[in-house]
């Protein structure tokens, strides 16, 4: 998959996958199958806005080469998907990849569980619009979307983002013991509980996530994700993502009760939403959704006719993994993300240091601010600033139009900005700190991927 090496816009990126057309959102679908990862997304190949949307699909043997699939599924004229294949997941039911999504049949329609089935390699689907769960019969549910499916116990269970009449945000709880039929449960969580009302604030809460994490602790720690939905945002999210971490319990009937302990934001910056986590027996992974940033005073983005022309939106975070140290979630970029990295131009260097169009640096120790800066004929706008102190370790990752900022032991920040004619990134470190900085490469596994 070699999109970026022929596409002609400079903030089109070269390392975070997409296709070289379209927009994007959501990603979907997480699973590990036949040797291979699969990320699936929102996707609307005909044009760079967010209508008539499929399931795209990329997989990788690596996390590093990846590789542009078949569009999955597609709306169903007349199906309960017409309006559009919304966000879902894939899970294995009896051997055969099934996917779980929310579709849409009615402008300003509710959403419902659809099911569609694949082959082995998840390159081909029948979409039969089976519908597993209808809006649930209870007039307290003003909304409902983004199915995620989980097992506790032996069982399995699925959860439903929603919004109340109340005003609250929830999610709902399934029983599945039959893929095909799902049993509503009731409402689950929601923002009448005190941590999520602190670190959940929202009116709906969009693609809800519940998976066990790492604790270094030994503790038996899940975490529950949800996008933080209101009505006023559109496409643009300024509550971002938070989570909730906690304990998972059985109640008298065998149903999971969840007790939350502590909670924060998923990721710091403006433009990240809709994360998808995957759960796998020896760690967790997450994916997350950049869309493009609006043009504003004071906050250089594109227009949508600059986007129109440019001819795609939106990009799919770099993997990152999941960890709990102390109560506090953690994340850090993949491991295997090293394998991106090209020749050295600084070692333990101090000061301000210019950077490539694509980069990675490690920031240690260090006390003041932290900047990176876009300069030009003497004119300089900052894209992010932080403060650091003694021990903290930093990696900073730019790849065209993208950054991602890790801080070890704590959450990143993810932020969009478009370098303009005669634009070079430069990184301005505080006293004491030193870094390291390395151009991004493709590996040489093939000509022709990632």
């Amino acid at each position: 998959m070699d999109t970026a090496a022929r596409h002609p816009d400079r903030a089109f990126p070269r390392f975070h996958p997409r296709p070289a057309n379209g927009w994007i959102n959501d990603p979907n679908g997480l699973s590990y199958a036949g040797g291979r990862y699969h990320v699936f997304f929102q996707f609307n190949p005909e044009s760079a806005r967010h209508r008539g949307i499929c399931w795209g699909h990329l997989s990788s043997p690596d996390l590093v080469h990846w590789d542009e699939e078949p569009v999955a599924l597609r709306p169903q004229p007349g199906g309960p998907d017409a309006l559009g294949c919304w966000s879902g997941v894939v899970t294995d039911d009896g051997g055969v990849p099934t996917a779980a999504y929310s579709g849409v049949d009615t402008v300003g329609g509710h959403s419902r569980v659809v099911l569609a089935r694949a082959d082995k390699a998840l390159r081909s689907w029948a979409q039969e619009g089976h519908v597993a769960a209808e809006v649930p019969p209870d007039p307290q549910v003003t909304a409902v979307r983004d199915p995620f499916l989980f097992h506790f116990q032996g069982r399995r269970f699925a959860l439903q983002g929603a919004g109340l009449a109340s005003g609250h945000a929830a999610v709902l709880l399934y029983s599945v013991e039959e893929l095909r039929t799902w049993r509503y449960e009731g409402i689950w969580f929601s923002t009448e509980d005190p941590h999520a009302a602190r670190h959940l604030p929202a009116e709906i809460w969009e693609c809800p996530q519940l998976v066990r994490v790492p604790d270094s602790s030994g503790a038996d720690t899940w975490v529950l994700m949800a996008s933080l939905w209101l009505a006023a945002d559109q496409h643009d999210h300024p509550n971002g993502v938070g989570y909730v971490l906690g304990t998972l319990v059985p109640n008298a009937f065998g149903l999971p009760v969840f007790t939350p302990a502590s909670g924060g934001k998923a990721d710091l910056g403006r433009e990240f939403y809709a994360p998808q986590l995957l759960a796998l027996p020896d760690r967790a992974l997450l994916w997350g959704w950049s869309g493009e940033a609006e043009d504003a005073e004071g906050r250089p983005g594109r227009s949508q006719d600059e986007i129109d022309d440019a001819g795609w939106a939106g990009i799919l975070t770099f993997p990152r993994q999941l960890s709990v140290h102390g109560g506090v979630l953690a994340v850090e970029p993949a491991p295997e993300l090293g394998a991106y990295r090209g020749d050295r131009l600084h070692h333990g260097a101090a000061g301000t240091l210019t950077l490539p169009p694509e980069a990675e640096v490690r920031v240690a120790r260090g006390e003041g601010t932290l900047r990176l800066v876009l300069v030009a004929a003497g004119q300089r706008r900052t894209v992010f600033a932080d403060t650091v102190a003694g021990g903290d370790e930093l990696r900073i990752f730019i790849d065209a139009s993208i950054v991602e900022v890790y801080r070890h032991g704590s959450v990143p920040t993810t932020l969009r900005a478009y370098p303009g004619p005669g634009e070079e990134w430069q990184l301005e470190l505080p006293h004491g700190a030193a870094a390291d900085v390395w151009e991004l490469r493709h590996p040489d596994w093939s000509e022709t991927n990632l």
